[in-house]
């Protein structure tokens, strides 16, 4: 036991651009991004034993998250503490559905946004106000830029935290109705800026006042998956799925749609803990960046493209850098256990037809883009399982599901709240705009 609290004791996170001093997961969540702009990462990952693996159907989501991420957190947070930061985290089920033979989808909107950020948002916001809970005169300001459920996950699981308020960038007339609403709606502590523009100009505007001096007393942080609190908590999924797919005893393919790259970081990331994981796929809209990588060796950021699987129109995924760790810039460990493909929307559009009309399963855009991914890999693992993440509910993308389904989908209980409330924003153009509006 005492070797176990030596470990968890001495975790630092470094700076992936390698030019700022290592912090503690305390540090790493309050700062957000390193002083260097670098992104931050663990210094070790220790694989989980065997036993945890042999008996992971016994163990309930809640243990099995604590086993994934205690190690991370090391001992800026009391034990009995993160279990209740956990137990809150996952008030919600994550299933596997069987779509057809061999695939299931793995469900991951079943929270109180309806998007698998409500994970990550919850676990980052309650670390966020446990490290806050002692000191009255600490606030936090949380930047976040959203291409689509970001938004709604963290205006969620913020609302009303103590000593931190949130200001959600998201690009006008690129995020959906319904996700619209559940950023703009919420009032007390939560504040959304429309930008004129699209997510990467979004984002390029976080990363600005990250590094903006005259911001400093404004304790910014972010609550994208840069954000090590955000981003290691979405490792669970994979667990989850491997507790309830492990009796076929099979090997398991998981698709994760792929804007930001968080949730296939995460994945890779469980790999790295233990978990019997054969191949992951990266698939994207006409995003391309990292198929391109793949194809080419090199990696070529490009302006993102609007698409109708909006949560993934990025030009320059964040998380992709932490993914080079992990894989050690080898282009060759890449494509051992990594592949990436790119889907137009016409076929994205066809599809989501076709799995209905063939299954009767009701999809979304992201999970449609999963899906082909999934479908074109599991030709070289016949006898795996295949797995791809549905990171949403169809009904925040009704413009797109209904015509194409031909169906009208019942409203769930968590969006019919937003409908009928009114938007609050603001509208901007220029990073000066953002600045003024925070320092007002």
């Amino acid at each position: 036991m005492s070797q176990i609290v030596i470990q968890k004791s001495k975790m630092k996170y470094y700076s992936l651009n390698h030019n700022a001093p290592k912090v503690s997961f305390r540090e790493a969540v309050i700062q957000g991004l390193a002083p260097d702009k670098g992104l931050y990462f663990p210094e070790k990952i220790t694989a989980l034993p065997s036993s945890f693996f042999e008996n992971i159907e016994n163990k309930s989501n809640e243990e099995i998250a604590f086993e994934a991420i205690k190690q991370f957190v090391g001992d800026d947070i009391p034990e009995s503490n993160l279990k209740e930061i956990i137990a809150e985290t996952l008030c919600f089920d994550f299933p596997t559905v069987k779509v057809e033979t061999s695939i299931y989808a793995l469900e991951l909107y079943h929270g109180p946004t309806m998007a698998f950020k409500d994970v990550g948002a919850r676990f980052m916001s309650r670390c966020l106000a446990y490290f806050n809970k002692d000191d009255n005169n600490s606030k936090n300001t949380v930047l976040v830029a959203t291409s689509g459920d970001t938004g709604g996950a963290v205006a969620s699981g913020f609302l009303g935290v103590d000593g931190v308020e949130v200001v959600i960038l998201y690009p006008s007339g690129k995020v959906s109705d319904i996700q619209e609403r559940q950023l703009t709606t919420l009032g007390q502590n939560i504040r959304a800026v429309e930008v004129d523009g699209v997510f990467d100009d979004c984002q390029d505007m976080v990363k600005k006042a990250f590094l903006d001096q005259s911001l400093s007393h404004k304790n910014l942080t972010s609550a994208n998956s840069i954000n090590i609190a955000r981003w290691l908590p979405q490792m669970f999924y994979f667990f989850f799925a491997y507790k309830q797919l492990k009796s076929q005893q099979k090997p398991l393919v998981f698709s994760c749609p792929s804007g930001n790259f968080g949730n296939i970081c995460a994945g890779i990331m469980a790999k790295r803990l233990g978990l019997p994981i054969e191949h992951f796929v990266a698939a994207t809209n006409v995003n391309d960046t990292v198929p391109q990588f793949l194809a080419t060796g090199t990696y070529t950021p490009k302006p993102s493209k609007a698409t109708i699987s909006n949560a993934m129109d990025v030009g320059n995924p964040s998380n992709f850098i932490r993914i080079q760790e992990l894989y050690h810039n080898d282009l060759a460990e890449f494509n051992k256990d990594f592949s990436s493909y790119s889907y137009t929307d016409e076929k994205t559009s066809e599809t989501l037809a076709n799995i209905y009309k063939t299954t009767g399963y009701i999809a979304e855009p992201h999970g449609v883009v999963g899906y082909l991914g999934l479908k074109k890999e599991m030709d070289r693992f016949p006898n795996a399982i295949g797995v791809f993440l549905e990171t949403a509910h169809p009904i925040k993308f009704l413009d797109t599901v209904e015509p194409v389904l031909q169906i009208t989908l019942p409203i769930p209980p968590q969006i019919e709240s937003v409908l009928n409330k009114g938007k609050v924003k603001v509208k901007i153009k220029t990073y000066e705009e953002l600045k003024a509006f925070l320092i007002s």
